[in-house]
């Protein structure tokens, strides 16, 4: 009977792909709240968000089970949230009843609770100031006008801050994404991600 034990093989970081799927919904609620795309486009959003939610939902899995308590925390709440949450309702928006019928200022609520927590939270990503520090800047100046725009205490077009927020999160995001996947398949630091 063979006792020695095999190593255990080490899973890759899955950072990059939850970072995609942050992009994407940046990119997307920067066309949406800017109102490059029309307001037919919210199905849509709807499906790419439960992609994401997919994605995210994976990535928190692995961090937890890595332990890093911040990342994998984060990535739960936001796959839950930002991704499933709002896509279901962008779903039942278009085809279910609309705009009408609904008192869709309980999102509001619900957006000030995750504003909350992702202020409350901002301090643990910048143990270290990197990139993710800076994406999680632009997502703290961005989740307060949602919130007070759902709750119909601020006009929604004040969300075009959010939009502009959303975007340089995103393009954060793919820059990092990419610095981590290249710079992991080559084991040296080819793009630089302080």
């Amino acid at each position: 009977m063979d006792t020695q034990k095999t190593p255990e093989k080490k899973w890759a970081d899955a950072t990059p792909a939850g970072l995609v799927a942050l992009a994407i919904a940046c990119a997307c609620f920067f066309a949406l709240l800017n109102g490059y795309v029309e307001k037919t486009a919210i199905a849509l959003l709807g499906c790419w968000l439960l992609g994401g939610f997919v994605v995210q939902l994976i990535v928190a899995l692995l961090d937890l089970r890595e332990g890093k308590t911040a990342a994998g925390n984060t990535f739960t709440y936001f796959a839950a949230f930002f991704m499933l949450v709002s896509g279901i309702e962008m779903l039942i928006k278009h085809f279910g009843a609309g705009e009408a019928g609904l008192d869709a200022r309980i999102d509001g609520y619900a957006w000030v609770v995750l504003t909350l927590v992702t202020w409350l939270w901002t301090p643990a990503f910048f143990k270290k100031f990197n990139l993710i520090s800076i994406i999680i800047i632009f997502i703290d100046l961005a989740l307060p006008f949602i919130a007070l725009a759902d709750l119909g205490l601020i006009p929604h077009s004040l969300t075009q801050i959010s939009a502009w927020c959303f975007l340089g999160a995103g393009l954060v995001a793919v820059y990092l994404s990419a610095a981590m996947v290249v710079n992991a398949t080559y084991g040296k630091k080819i793009f630089p991600n302080f």
